[in-house]
């Protein structure tokens, strides 16, 4: 009995993740090499911010 319901709990689980990241707009989005470096470089300047203030 634990060994069924662990297993559809954790089975479960992982249908609730999958249907989750399907839904994710970003999926439906190509970005070049060019765009992932300048948002890499974007979220850098943003979590740094202004040095010494």
């Amino acid at each position: 009995m634990i060994d069924n319901f662990s297993l559809a709990v954790t089975h479960g689980l992982m249908l609730i993740a999958a249907f989750l990241l399907l839904r994710r707009p970003d999926l439906d989005q190509e970005t070049g090499a060019q765009d992932a470096q300048d948002a890499q470089v974007s979220s850098r300047k943003r979590r740094w911010g202004k040095r010494g203030a």
